[in-house]
């Protein structure tokens, strides 16, 4: 099955209000949603973009997962999570597969199911 909705594509900045005052000035745009979520080491914020996201996330420090991805990349497009209509670990295999195609590594766990800020469960490809 594939993902019948891209949810969000997360951008790593290194400062959350720069990047959202320049969302806003560019695009006439603000945050539905902004929060801390200490378990993954973000603050987060969520624009809705159509029926989709840009999840915008600052890290919390240095050594976090955000952090060490900004200090190999520097900031840009972290993720894409997609939703599925069922999450079963068989369906997120194909929506895996599916990612894959275009050479994103998969989450860390390898199941494709996470628990994020915004959103119960879905499939994150990093990039």
């Amino acid at each position: 099955m594939l993902p019948y909705n891209i949810h969000h594509v997360a951008v790593a900045v290194n400062d959350l209000d720069r990047s959202l005052e320049s969302f806003a000035a560019q695009y006439n745009v603000s945050p539905v949603s902004r929060e801390v979520v200490e378990e993954q080491g973000v603050e987060e914020a969520m624009i809705a973009i159509g029926g989709s996201h840009i999840q915008v996330l600052q890290p919390l420090g240095p050594d976090t997962p955000v952090g060490r991805f900004i200090e190999r990349n520097g900031e840009g497009m972290h993720h894409i999570a997609g939703q599925a209509r069922l999450v079963e670990r068989v369906e997120m295999q194909v929506v895996r597969a599916f990612f894959q195609q275009f050479g994103a590594k998969f989450g860390a766990d390898g199941s494709g199911q996470k628990v994020g800020a915004a959103i119960a469960l879905g499939c994150f490809e990093h990039v």
